[in-house]
């Protein structure tokens, strides 16, 4: 049932990735929550999808894994690059049975026991990090601080050896860039390279890490076999430190804007694990996550095809006013908090809790130094619909 506002329709095009680091995507999300949650969004460069944007939609979908299907690629992708080489294979492109199989294997890795036994070792690797920003004095947060802290913990979960931190690092910005897309494709190549040697050598000797548990690991008995490993790895790499590194960074941005909540999280450090929800509701990183349609289905009037794509706008859905008092607003203290940042159903995130305690550590370990943040020059955000927030971040570190 469509609202009733005046509010004229704005000019709809979620996809110009300009909008999103130029613009305001919330004025166009708002006005399609309040008059059309499920809107058919007119094919460009990428193919025609329909649009939800209402947080009880998204959550009700995302709970659905039957009818909307994740095996056919989570991304929108033009049409002419095919399909997602990574579907029906990997943790995050396939469907039950699969999918609960694959995450069988490394689920415990991911466990709160697992995380917790981790954490003396996230730490040091926080405090270097922190310790490395705070001599250069001005650093980008993003680069030097935001993105160093989840790739490097990672990078140990997967049994990288240390002095390969810093080159999978290199690989990973200019892979995730918002720079030339040749360049972008060659360093991801370089990462899948990196990993079929990195696979082959833990076959052959297995250790005490999350490349191992693949590269050993069996399906209804038949081992993964070494493509299927490569893309895991690629998927745990990507899942493990892209949406946190933005999430911290966005965060930081956040704090920089809103300095009295920053002060009310130094005046109560208990406060900590709301600021890291609200962090992640405000920031929600990843920008649209798409589903294909199994079946017919109908949303509030709509008729979705068998095969109709169907994307989630996650940053929608969290400021939905129907859910959250004053969502406009970055508050640290916000209870409850809900959030759809980490997803929902059959693929919540599985380093769900890694994120919490990677950001609590890290704006913790800024607390407790008493480190001042301050800006240092403009922000630049993200020109991408994929995941939104900072590219740079530049600032100030003093002890005060």
């Amino acid at each position: 049932m469509q609202n009733e506002s005046a509010d004229p329709a704005p000019q709809i095009n979620l996809v110009d990735p300009g909008l999103y680091a130029h613009g305001d995507p919330f004025v166009q999300w708002r006005w399609l929550r309040a008059n059309d949650p499920v809107y058919w969004h007119p094919p460009t460069e990428l193919p025609g999808f329909w649009a939800l944007t209402r947080y009880e939609d998204i959550r009700t979908a995302y709970r659905d894994a039957e009818t909307f299907s994740s095996a056919r690629g989570i991304l929108l992708r033009p049409a002419e690059h095919g399909a997602d080489p990574g579907g029906g294979r990997t943790l995050a492109l396939t469907d039950a049975p699969r999918h609960r199989q694959l995450r069988g294997l490394v689920d415990e890795w991911f466990s709160v026991r697992s995380i917790r036994a981790l954490e003396h070792e996230m730490s040091d690797i926080t405090k270097n990090i922190v310790d490395k920003a705070l001599a250069q004095g001005s650093c980008d947060f993003v680069s030097d601080v935001a993105a160093r802290v989840p790739l490097y913990v990672i990078c140990k979960m997967m049994g990288v050896p240390e002095s390969d931190w810093e080159y999978l690092y290199d690989l990973t910005s200019q892979a995730f860039a918002a720079g030339d897309p040749l360049e972008r494709r060659f360093a991801h190549l370089n990462i899948l390279g990196y990993f079929e040697e990195l696979q082959a050598e833990k076959a052959a000797r297995p250790g005490d890490d999350l490349v191992s548990v693949l590269a050993t690991g069996s399906v209804d008995g038949e081992r993964l076999s070494p493509d299927d490993v490569i893309l895991n790895c690629d998927n745990l790499l990507v899942g493990g430190t892209e949406n946190t590194r933005i999430a911290a960074a966005g965060g930081m941005l956040a704090f920089l804007e809103h300095p009295d909540q920053w002060q009310q999280l130094a005046d109560d450090p208990a406060l900590l694990p709301s600021a890291v929800e609200e962090v992640m509701r405000w920031t929600s990183t990843a920008t649209h996550i798409l589903r294909t349609a199994t079946r017919r289905t109908e949303i509030h009037g709509k008729t979705i095809e068998a095969g109709d794509p169907v994307v989630f706008w996650l940053p929608s859905a969290n400021r939905d006013e129907t859910v959250f008092d004053s969502p406009d607003t970055f508050t640290i203290a916000r209870k409850p908090n809900r959030h759809l940042a980490l997803g929902f159903g059959e693929h919540f995130c599985l380093g769900s809790m890694l994120a919490r305690v990677e950001l609590r550590l890290l704006y913790g370990e800024l607390l407790d130094r008493k480190v001042r943040v301050e800006a240092d020059g403009a922000a630049t955000l993200l020109d991408s619909i994929v995941v939104n927030g900072p590219e740079k971040l530049p600032v100030k570190l003093t002890l005060s």
